[in-house]
C-alpha cells in the first residue's frame, strides 16, 4: 500500500474537540458532517481511512454510529471491506468496539433515527 493510498484523519485537529450529534440539522460538529468532510471521497477512491479518535471530549454514540456506519450505507459498501478500509485509532478501546460494531450493524440500520 503507497502512502497516497492511505488518508489520515485526527478527529480533534481537523475536525472539532467537541464532536456533536448525528444529524448536521441538529447542531455543530455532527456524524454526517465529519462524514462528508472526511470519510466519503477517499473511499470512494478505494483509500484506506485511518481516524484518530483521541483528543475529544468524547463521542455520542449517534456520532460515530453516523459518521462510520453512515459511510457503509451511503456507499454500499461490503461490511468486511468496511472494516479492512476504515482504521480506528485511538487509546479508548470501548470508541474502537463501537465503531467496530456499528460498521458490521450498519445495513441493520437503514433508518437509525427511527430506532
Amino acid at each position: 500500500m503507497t502512502a497516497n493510498e492511505l488518508v489520515r484523519v485526527n478527529v480533534a485537529k481537523q475536525f472539532s474537540k467537541l464532536p456533536g450529534a448525528r444529524y448536521i440539522r441538529l447542531g455543530p460538529n455532527s456524524g454526517e458532517l465529519f462524514r462528508k468532510q472526511f470519510l466519503l471521497e477517499p473511499l470512494r477512491e478505494g483509500k484506506t481511512v485511518i481516524v484518530e479518535l483521541d483528543g475529544v471530549r468524547g463521542y455520542g454514540s449517534s456520532f460515530l454510529e453516523e459518521a462510520f456506519g453512515g459511510a457503509v450505507r451511503e456507499l454500499n459498501l461490503d461490511v468486511e471491506d468496511a472494516l479492512r478500509r476504515l482504521k480506528i485509532e485511538t487509546r479508548i478501546e470501548s470508541w474502537r468496539l463501537d465503531v467496530d460494531e456499528y460498521i458490521r450493524t450498519a445495513k441493520d440500520n437503514r433508518n437509525p433515527a427511527a430506532a
